[in-house]
C-alpha cells in the first residue's frame, strides 16, 4: 500500500514539473544559463515565492542541472550555499530588536524563522521535486566528498542533517523483512550494500534470507521506496556463537526455528552514506527484537557479533607507545608475535599471544576513549547507546583477511538483555558509562572507573 501511495504521489508530482516546465523556460534568460551563476539565479527564483506547481517544476529543472555539474562547478555551488544562501543578518538584528521591544510570540516565531539560513528553506522547496528526497542524500553524499578538503563546507552538512533528523524520523520509517519474495531490485541493493559481511553471489543471499532459521529486516522511508536505509540480519541459533564461520557456512546444519533460544545480529549496514549522522539504528534493533519475540516466543537471548574494525590500528599504536597503560612488560613482549607473517596459522603463537590480546582489547573498550569521553571503538558506541552490555570478547573468531587486517579477527558479543535496556543506555548516555558482565572486567588488571560490571 505504502508502495503504491508512493508511486501514485511521485507521478503526480512528475507530472506537474512536466506542465509547468514550459513555463519555467519561458521566464528563464537563455544566457544566464551559459554563466557560471546560472544554476545560483535559478535558486534565487525557486526562493522568490513562484507559484505552487511552477515551483514543483522549478526545483526539478534545478536538481537535473545540478546533477550534470562537473566537480568544480559543484564545489562553486556549494560555496555559493554557504556564502550567498547563509543567514540574513539585516533580517536577524531586526528580529531581535522587535523581540526586545515587545517580546510576544509572533516575535519569538519571527526570530526563529530569521535565525535560518537561506538554504535551509531552498533544500525544503528542492524537496518538492519528484525524487527530490533522493537527489538531495546525493548531493550530501557529493557534499561530504568535498569536505574532505574544505572545512568551511561543514555549515551546509549541519543543515542537512538538521533536515534529514526530521525528514526521516522514526515516524517515517517502515519496516520490512527481506525474504526471497522481495523484489529483485531491492536484493540487488542488499547484495551490494553488504558491508560487514560480503555476500557473495545469489545462492550466498538465499542462505542469508531464504532459510528457515534466517532473518533480513531493513528500514525503508516513503520518499525511498525502494532504497533500503539500513538493514540488519539475524541467525537463529541454540547458543551465543562466539565466530562468524558457523553462521555463514554454506554447510551447516539448519536450526529450526522452534528450538531457537537465541537471535544473533550479526550483520548492521547502513546503505545510504548520504544519511550518516541521522540516528535510527537503535530503532531498528528494538523493532527487530519484538518482530522476532511475536514471532518466536521461545527466543529469550538477543546477542551481536559484532566486527571490531579500529583495535588493530589501536593495538599499533599503543605497542609503539612505551608508557602505554594498557599492558605490562610480559603482555608486551608476547604481543611482538604479532609482527611475524601468518602468525595466525602457528597454534604455538596463537597459544601465546590469547590471554595477551584479550586484556589488551578489554582495556580497549573498557579503558579508551576519545576526546569525547566516549568509547574508542564506533560499533560500541554505538550498541552501548543502545542499551546493550558488552558481553565477551571473541578473539579469531573472524579470520578473513579484512578482519586480521583491521581487528586481528577480534569479534565482541552484545547483550540486548530486555529487563535492562533502558537502565543501561541512562548509564551509558548519562555517565557515559559502560555496563559490561565480570567476564570482561576481569580482564583489565586495574581499577576501573565509569564500567559496571555484570555477572553472567
Amino acid at each position: 500500500m505504502v508502495s503504491v501511495t508512493t508511486s501514485f504521489f511521485s507521478d503526480m508530482l512528475q507530472s506537474i514539473a512536466d506542465r509547468s516546465r514550459a513555463l519555467i523556460r519561458r521566464d528563464r534568460r537563455e544566457p544566464s544559463r551559459e554563466r557560471s551563476d546560472g544554476l545560483l539565479e535559478l535558486c534565487e527564483a525557486l526562493l522568490s515565492g513562484r507559484g505552487e506547481a511552477s515551483g514543483v517544476a522549478l526545483a526539478n529543472e534545478i536538481l537535473a542541472d545540478y546533477a550534470e555539474l562537473t566537480i568544480g562547478p559543484r564545489i562553486a555551488f556549494f560555496e555559493a550555499l554557504a556564502q550567498t544562501f547563509g543567514h540574513e543578518t539585516p533580517r536577524i538584528e531586526g528580529a531581535i530588536a522587535a523581540w526586545r521591544q515587545a517580546p510576544s510570540a509572533e516575535a519569538a516565531a519571527e526570530l526563529h524563522r530569521a535565525s535560518e539560513p537561506r538554504r535551509l528553506e531552498l533544500f525544503r522547496r528542492l524537496n518538492l521535486a519528484p525524487r527530490g528526497t533522493a537527489a538531495l542524500v546525493r548531493m550530501r553524499e557529493q557534499l561530504m566528498d568535498a569536505m574532505d578538503h574544505r572545512d568551511d563546507l561543514a555549515v551546509i552538512d549541519n543543515d542537512f542533517v538538521h533536515l534529514f533528523s526530521s525528514w526521516f524520523n522514526r515516524g517515517f520509517l517502515v519496516l520490512r523483512r527481506i525474504d526471497w519474495s522481495t523484489p529483485a531490485s531491492i536484493l540487488e541493493k542488499i547484495i551490494r550494500y553488504e558491508a560487514v559481511h560480503e555476500i557473495r553471489d545469489w545462492d550466498d543471499l538465499r542462505r542469508r534470507i531464504g532459510l528457515p532459521d534466517r532473518r533480513c529486516y531493513a528500514f525503508f522511508h516513503p520518499a525511498l521506496v525502494d532504497e533500503p536505509l539500513i538493514f540488519v540480519e539475524v541467525a537463529l541459533t541454540r547458543e551465543v556463537p562466539d565466530a562468524i564461520a558457523p553462521i555463514l557456512s554454506d554447510r551447516r546444519d539448519v536450526v529450526e526455528p522452534e528450538r531457537a533460544t537465541t537471535a544473533v545480529f550479526y550483520s548492521i549496514t547502513n546503505c545510504q552514506r548520504g544519511l550518516a549522522g541521522v540516528t535510527f539504528g537503535h530503532f531498528l534493533i528494538k523493532q527487530v527484537v519484538e518482530e522476532v519475540r511475536r514471532e518466536l516466543p521461545r527466543i529469550s537471548t538477543f546477542v551481536t557479533l559484532s566486527p571490531a574494525p579500529n583495535f588493530a590500528q589501536w593495538l599499533k599504536r599503543e605497542r609503539a607507545y612505551p608508557g602505554s597503560p594498557a599492558f605490562d612488560a610480559e603482555d608486551r613482549n608476547a604481543l611482538d608475535a604479532l609482527d611475524r607473517a601468518n602468525w595466525w596459522l602457528d597454534d604455538q603463537l596463537v597459544e601465546v599471544i590469547g590471554e595477551p590480546i584479550l586484556r589488551a582489547a578489554a582495556w580497549y573498550f573498557l579503558r579508551a576513549r576519545n576526546s569525547r569521553g566516549l568509547p574508542v571503538d564506533a560499533v560500541a558506541r554505538f550498541h552501548l547507546g543502545n542499551g546493550a552490555r558488552l558481553q565477551r570478547l571473541d578473539w579469531l573468531a573472524d579470520t578473513s583477511e579484512r578482519a586480521l587486517e583491521q581487528s586481528l579477527g577480534l569479534m565482541v558479543n552484545y547483550l540486548y538483555d530486555l529487563d535492562y535496556i533502558e537502565e543501561n543506555h541512562e548509564a551509558y548516555a548519562q555517565q557515559h558509562a559502560i555496563v559490561a558482565s565480570t567476564g570482561v572486567t576481569r580482564l583489565v588488571r586495574t581499577p576501573m572507573r565509569e564500567v559496571v560490571a555484570v555477572s553472567g
